[in-house]
């Protein structure tokens, strides 16, 4: 077995949070072709570079591969493929053969370099000549295979990934514990990337840091206004930690969401320019299209910002429907990891509209929500919903599109606190104590939430002297020797 030792030393490499980032789709500025529309154009560009985006490394994969198949079809398709093989007689391990290739592939990819033993251990193990010799003679042992992968996993895997790698270990079903290595591996994979983009970072990164703020300091001072905007939007974030607004009645179990609410805790606390800060970049996620006051630092990440809403309002729609759903359907059907995945494709793939056409949208989604509850209920041989059910579970689903819904409301109130966290916390922590009605969109949550922290992480390296000052008068003179260089 591979030497434990390297496990230690692996999990150190893999710990740190990857940047992750959208890559910009440009700005639509009208600037002239003075040296200062040049110079700000250039800024854009650093701006640009310096945000690589781990994430678009899961979008390259090829579609050819199972990797890239992982998130289309495997979930349907190759999983039934791959248990009705290995069920036939004599058992068929083509579709295991093409799965263990693409598995061993990922166990190198993780490793470094130096970890030449453990390479040799993982070449021999799943030797794919050798193994296509036992398929051929029909004594392919896949159980023991998984066994091994999981093995070698737990030494390669990053401590946040330990507990997911823990409970592959209690799956006796083949199909389904290869299923779960597979995804498993997918994360390991783009922890790798994560900490490998990096590791290549902090020098670019710190030029672009200064680079970025020496232009905004060349036209702050031909513009000594250059800052109202920001200032305006840090004096409303006080304001906000201060002024708690009016919440809709938390109607999902309030034993689901420990500790204080976030407005609880702003009014319980005194005020911090961390506090302050944070509140802010939230803000920005609901900000209003109209408002042309939009802070001057982070002008250039609008674009970024926009999509981060889009994306969270989807989320707070996705999240509403399965929490409706899930209380018509039962633990058995959402139980069923097939089962979610599959109301949540269908869900995904209906939202796209749903800031245009709210109510059309939600009819829709109603519609092939409740028949795939149906038709579910009824392949796994369980009592079907009442006609009074469904029509209730249609009309819940519906009222999704009203903002007043108050269990869109809740949901978005606590998508907000989990962003919160992780601004305060960092994305992992805050994973591990996701507030009731969120952990089934918990991958998509990680997703949005790394985004935000990265955005808002290299924001304030580049801008946080000028917070610095303008958030001095904010905080109560008793606080304001807890001001410090942000």
């Amino acid at each position: 077995m591979p030497d434990v030792k390297e496990r230690a030393s692996r999990k150190e490499l893999s710990t740190a949070e990857g940047a992750s980032r959208e890559p910009h789709a440009g700005h639509t500025r009208e600037e002239g072709s003075s040296a200062q529309g040049h110079r700000t154009r250039l800024a854009e560009r650093v701006h640009d570079v310096s945000k690589l985006d781990c994430h678009s490394e899961e979008k390259t994969l090829s579609s050819t591969s199972l990797d890239g198949k992982g998130k289309e079809t495997m979930p349907s398709d190759f999983w039934d493929h791959l248990k009705e093989q290995l069920s036939s007689v004599p058992p068929d391990f083509s579709c295991a053969l093409e799965l263990l290739k693409e598995v061993k592939e990922i166990l190198l990819s993780l490793l470094l370099p130096r970890q030449t033993r453990l390479r040799s251990e993982i070449e021999e193990a799943l030797d794919m000549d050798f193994l296509h010799q036992q398929a051929d003679r029909g004594d392919l042992n896949v159980t023991y295979l998984s066994k091994y992968i999981l093995n070698t996993m737990v030494l390669l895997c990053a401590p946040v990934r330990d507990e997911a790698v823990q409970r592959l270990e209690n799956i006796a079903d083949p199909v389904r514990l290869l299923r779960g290595i597979f995804q498993v591996l997918g994360l390991m994979k783009m922890d790798m990337v994560n900490y490998t983009i990096q590791s290549l970072q902090p020098q670019p990164q710190e030029h672009s840091i200064q680079f970025e703020r020496a232009q905004f300091q060349e036209r702050l001072n031909k513009q000594p206004s250059l800052l109202n905007h920001t200032t305006k939007w840090l004096t409303q974030a006080a304001a906000d930690l201060t002024t708690p607004p009016a919440n809709c009645p938390d109607t999902l179990d309030s034993s689901s969401t420990p500790g204080p609410s976030p407005s609880d805790a702003a009014a319980s606390e005194p005020l911090s320019p961390a506090m302050v800060l944070s509140q802010g970049f939230l803000n920005l996620l609901i900000w209003d299209p109209e408002n042309e006051e939009f802070p001057e630092t982070l002008l250039m990440d609008r674009t970024r910002l926009q999509e981060l809403e889009l994306q969270r309002n989807h989320l707070t729609v996705l999240a509403s429907v399965l929490l409706v759903a899930s209380s018509f359907s039962g633990s058995v059907l959402f139980g069923s990891p097939q089962f979610v995945d599959k109301l949540k494709r269908i869900t995904k793939s209906l939202v796209e509209d749903f800031n245009s056409r709210p109510e059309e949208t939600m009819q829709t989604v109603s519609e092939q929500v409740t028949q795939e509850i149906h038709r579910s209920l009824k392949n796994m041989g369980l009592a079907p919903l009442s006609s009074d059910n469904s029509a209730s579970l249609v009309g819940q689903l519906q009222n999704i599109a009203k903002k007043e819904n108050c269990v869109r409301s809740v949901i978005d109130q606590r998508i907000h606190l989990f962003l919160k966290c992780c601004l305060v916390l960092g994305v992992q922590r805050s994973l591990l104590d996701l507030p009731g009605g969120l952990t089934l969109i918990e991958a998509e949550l990680a997703e949005l939430g790394q985004k935000f922290v990265s955005l808002t992480h290299h924001n304030q390296q580049v801008f946080g002297p000028y917070y610095t000052e303008i958030l001095k008068p904010l905080i109560s003179s008793g606080q304001s020797a807890r001001v410090e260089a942000l």
